[in-house]
């Protein structure tokens, strides 16, 4: 028996049946016990029809304690007439205890749920309900001035002080959410103007220098050409080279701008591995040599791991350029079921391997394939090789890429 009950109350304030109706239960179920019980032990010699009839009465009010909160002022009503009525029963009962434990929950209901004149109404019909009932009972001014004090004033007070409680937790629930609302607005705010003021330098600063670039190496390259007998073939090419990454250099720069000004829609067609062989003919045109090597069979990529591959792939380009002998660059992808991989090799020209180091190139392809839970390695194989790898798990989500060969 008493497993049972701490089981049951282990359950109850667990929250496993926490809800209002199992609570409201649970305390009309108690008050039951406890005010049949009372009035059984204290009337052992009145009639057995007035005890029958008086138990189906308390009865039927502490049953009443659970039903919704809306019927807390007809329920405020019928202890008050609970309340009289077992004092009429009591009134020649030595010692006897007419108060229900059910009358001080109805006070407190009233005070907790109903609003200012309902609540206060409903007070006063529990309040005559009991000055009625300890005059029967007592005949004394004392306790009949006292008794509703006790069994209704405070009950209701500090359904009062709950409701009250209430509303002011859920008012600063409301602040701390409109605070927040607020604070995430300004931020994103913060965050477009960052946004604009950086899209601004790139259009004044990058884009202007990158612009003359092209112009001035076209500029040489025109020049050049008109006069043969003072041309070098490999320096035309060279500046011819020069003015295409230029240009591609600009369509970059509009599409991260389109980006940063909130216009992704007008930078939807991102480079991809169907543009690797653009690439590949640009690098080659400054005169660094690529030798590439497509295995498996390429699977439906998502555009945006299909972009992240294409930058893994020109940064790993740039650093062969910037730190390579001028070797050729080895570059392999691979497609398996789920995985795909880029790497490439090239010599390293400038320093030895041991004093190589990771910048922010490869910083960044680390930080690019992180997005995507993917996996980065870079460093020497040899004395005289740098490889760098990374692998990015892909699911099928569109039609096939198409990639250089």
């Amino acid at each position: 028996m008493g497993q049972a009950i701490i089981s049951v109350w282990r359950r109850f304030t667990t929250g496993e049946t926490r809800s209002l109706g199992v609570q409201a239960r649970l305390i009309a179920l108690a008050c039951l016990v406890v005010d049949v019980v009372g009035f059984l032990v204290v009337t052992p010699h009145l009639a057995i029809g007035l005890r029958v009839v008086t138990v189906a009465g308390i009865v039927l009010v502490d049953a009443a304690l659970s039903l919704p909160a809306r019927y807390s002022a007809q329920l405020a009503v019928a202890h008050c007439l609970a309340a009289v009525g077992l004092a009429l029963v009591l009134r020649n009962v030595p010692g006897a205890d007419w108060n229900l434990a059910g009358g001080l929950i109805a006070a407190y209901r009233v005070g907790a749920w109903l609003k200012r004149r309902s609540s206060v109404a409903s007070l006063v019909a529990l309040a005559l309900g009991v000055v009625v009932g300890t005059w029967l009972v007592t005949h004394s001014a004392v306790s009949t001035l006292l008794t509703p004090m006790e069994n209704a004033l405070i009950p209701w007070l500090v359904g009062r002080y709950t409701s009250s409680r209430r509303g002011f937790i859920e008012e600063l629930r409301h602040n701390r959410e409109l605070e927040v609302r607020d604070a995430r607005a300004e931020t994103e705010r913060a965050a477009n103007r960052l946004q604009t003021s950086i899209a601004r330098d790139l259009h004044d600063v990058i884009a202007h220098h990158i612009s003359a670039i092209g112009v001035h190496a076209g500029a040489v390259r025109l020049k050049l050409s008109a006069q043969p007998e003072c041309a070098d073939q490999d320096i035309i090419d060279s500046l011819s080279a020069v003015e295409t990454s230029s240009r591609a250099a600009m369509v970059e720069l509009r599409r991260l701008l389109d980006l940063l000004h909130g216009r992704p829609q007008l930078s939807a067609n991102q480079p991809g591995l169907h543009n690797l062989n653009e690439l590949f003919n640009g690098v080659r045109r400054s005169g660094l040599a690529i030798r590439f090597q497509a295995d498996g069979t390429p699977p439906g990529l998502p555009d945006s791991i299909d972009t992240a591959l294409y930058r893994v792939a020109q940064e790993m380009l740039t650093n062969a350029q910037r730190h390579g002998d001028g070797t050729p660059v080895d570059v392999r992808l691979v497609f398996a079921a789920d995985v795909v991989t880029l790497s490439a090799r090239n010599s390293i020209g400038r320093k030895p391997a041991s004093e190589m180091s990771i910048g922010r190139g490869l910083a960044g392809i680390r930080s690019r394939v992180g997005l995507y839970g993917g996996s980065f390695t870079c460093g020497p194989i040899d004395d005289n090789t740098w490889e760098t790898s990374v692998s990015i798990g892909t699911t099928p989500e569109e039609a096939p890429c198409q990639y250089a060969s």
